[in-house]
């Protein structure tokens, strides 16, 4: 699957290249006019097509006739495109400004046909000749084109704005509470960035009371909603019947049927709800002894806590990237004349599917640069979870990670992140068929369309976990994709209670951690926001900050939830080849010998000793604890 990886690069790579090669990032930077003629440099002559092939080395800006004239479906400027020496820095009003503009610059903005002398004489002046009046451009030219200073002619981009708007009023009142409230707003995210930061180490220290805080609000909201419905059941079945006409009397019978199911169900619900808290209690406390020794892991590995800021960069640049290469692919093939007799760059033949691969690869290489992030991540973890002296730690596991990702386990990576590439594809087809087609097609498609797309969101979590655990096998293992997914899913089934447990008590500990500290920010952005007298309006802040916290807050609880799903594949090997004897010693960390020891204890007083829980432990790999 390297192999694979080096493809889709050099593919990627080939895109760039060509798109380069062809002239286009010259026609991107420095513009082109209609007739195929790149400005700021010479041209050659096109074939069949007038005025091509001239010489612009003194004509370096774009200028368009009329630049309001706007194809919203094809997200083009429909005007005549010319190279002139220079943009007009204010208004001209008539053909006579116009006129005296070309003689005091030496920037003709008519057709290249007619001469300056003939703008206010010649009858062609009116279709030759820009629209006037001619907006007045901005000092830089944007990409070497002359946009107008007054954008008003795009208000048709905007008419969702301009309507929700109407005269401003209430858009200029939240802008300037943005503006006027800044240095707060960038205070706010710092602030829940830090607090982020000291959850991530402390949250070890609370996750039993948010356990407890969990069972509670489930106790308390099965047992109440099961009082609540048979309250209105016994209730209903109480009031009385002599008054009420027949068909009233049908209703009411029909209302109570309906809350003696309702009632029957949520009993039922809580009766099993109970059960399950009873059968899974104990390893609730496998749940709380991971969360403790994930937060001993970023204390023992502090560079885990930058890995969403690394992961960050890497998608910025990609995306920068991936964007360049777009534009040059948007002016690159061979020149077309049009119906308007102007000239077109368009790619003829297989290579004008390559934006296809080019959307492909946007999809498939952020997939693989956040797998590189699991990767690292698990194989820092794994090699602080079977390293028993933590004095003999590696000066930097996360730059050990890297070098042993980078050299061995690169097709991985690339394997797992095309698997999510090849369902996220079809979901996103789906999605936006979808969208072309509501409100036209009927109920039963709709329904199907909606089916389809919820089932390939759950395939695609699925796979994106079995991905991150077969991740961790491979930093335990050194096996391949294949056989660590394999190795993976067999011991993710024989211990699926353990994994429901963890996954959803976990899942709800690192929520309430994200719920904290957005209402942490929000309640301290309230707080300064309120003593500001200087705007009316800080909504618009307020929702920004807290936006920006819970997005910071997933991004590091998700590193946590990382360490944590690795930590269990650890011990689940972990409890397999060792049982605590001499030359058989565990490498988990106290906590989680205290829980072995506990589970033990427990299946002594029930006469069967042996390890907890240890048939529900299997092997991943022979030679799992040489890892």
């Amino acid at each position: 699957m390297g192999c694979c990886s080096s493809a889709s690069s050099a593919a990627q790579g080939f895109i760039c290249g060509f798109s380069i090669a062809t002239g286009a990032a010259a026609r991107l930077v420095s513009g082109y006019d209609s007739y195929g003629n790149i400005c700021g440099q010479k041209n050659t002559k096109l074939e069949a097509i007038p005025n091509s092939g001239m010489d612009h080395t003194q004509r370096k800006y774009v200028f368009f006739l009329d630049p309001c004239n706007l194809d919203l479906i094809n997200r083009k400027i429909k005007s005549v495109a010319l190279c002139v020496a220079a943009c007009p820095r204010q208004e001209l009003k008539t053909l006579s400004d116009v006129q005296k503009f070309a003689e005091i610059n030496g920037s003709a903005l008519c057709s290249y046909n007619l001469k300056p002398s003939e703008y206010t004489t010649s009858p062609k002046s009116s279709v030759l000749c820009p629209k006037l009046p001619v907006p007045a451009s901005a000092p830089i030219p944007f990409f070497h084109r002359c946009a107008p200073v007054n954008i008003s002619c795009y208000a048709k981009f905007a008419e969702a704005l301009i309507t929700f708007v109407s005269d401003n009023s209430v858009l200029h009142r939240l802008i300037s509470g943005v503006m006027t409230s800044k240095e707060i707003i960038l205070g706010l995210c710092l602030l829940s960035l830090v607090l982020s930061m000291i959850l991530m180490v402390i949250i070890r220290y609370i996750s039993r009371v948010l356990v407890w805080i969990l069972t509670i609000l489930v106790i308390l909201g099965s047992l109440g909603g099961t009082g609540v419905l048979w309250w209105l059941y016994a209730k209903q079945r109480r009031s009385p019947k002599e008054t009420v006409t027949p068909e009233q009397l049908q209703i009411a019978e029909d209302n109570l049927r309906a809350l003696l199911i309702y009632a029957i169900s949520a009993t039922v619900f809580t009766v099993i709800l109970f059960l399950i808290m009873l059968v899974m209690r104990k390893r609730v406390a496998l749940t709380i002894a991971l969360f403790h020794v994930a937060g001993k892991v970023f204390i023992h590995l502090p560079l885990l806590v930058f890995q969403p800021f690394w992961t960050f960069f890497a998608l910025v640049l990609f995306w920068v990237y991936w964007i360049m290469t777009l534009l040059f692919l948007g002016t690159t093939g061979s020149p077309v004349q049009n119906e308007q007799g102007f000239v077109e760059f368009k790619i003829s033949g297989p290579l004008q599917y390559m934006w296809w691969y080019h959307v492909v690869g946007l999809i498939w290489i952020s997939e693989f640069i956040l797998a590189c992030q699991q990767m690292t991540v698990a194989g820092a973890v794994v090699t602080y979870y079977f390293t028993r002296d933590k004095r003999n730690l590696p000066f930097t596991p996360i730059l050990a990670s890297v070098n042993r990702l980078i050299r061995y386990h690169l097709g991985t990576v690339a394997k797992g992140s095309f698997i999510i590439t090849l369902v996220k594809i079809p979901r996103m087809i789906l999605m936006y068929i979808h969208s072309q087609l509501k409100g036209k097609e009927n109920a039963c498609a709709r329904c199907v369309l909606k089916s389809c797309i919820c089932c390939l969101w759950c395939l695609e979590k699925c796979l994106n976990y079995l991905n991150q655990n077969a991740y961790t096998a491979t930093a335990i293992n050194s096996t391949n994709f294949c056989t660590s997914a394999k190795d993976a899913f067999v011991i993710l089934v024989e211990n699926a209670l353990r994994v429901a447990t963890i996954n959803t008590v976990g899942d709800f500990m690192l929520f309430l951690g994200k719920v904290l500290i957005v209402c942490s920010t929000g309640l301290a952005g309230i707080m300064l926001l309120n003593y500001q007298q200087d705007y009316t309006v800080w909504v618009l802040p307020l929702i920004i900050v807290c936006l920006f916290a819970f997005l910071v807050a997933h991004c590091f609880l998700s590193i946590y939830e990382m360490v944590v799903d690795v930590l269990f594949l650890c011990f689940a090997i972990d409890t397999k080849y060792n049982d605590g004897s001499p030359g058989r010693e565990f490498y988990m960390d106290k906590v989680l010998m205290e829980f072995v020891e506990n589970s033990r204890k427990a299946m002594k007083e029930a006469g069967k000793g042996g390890v907890a829980d240890s048939r529900e432990l299997k092997p991943m790999a022979s030679g799992a604890s040489s890892a």
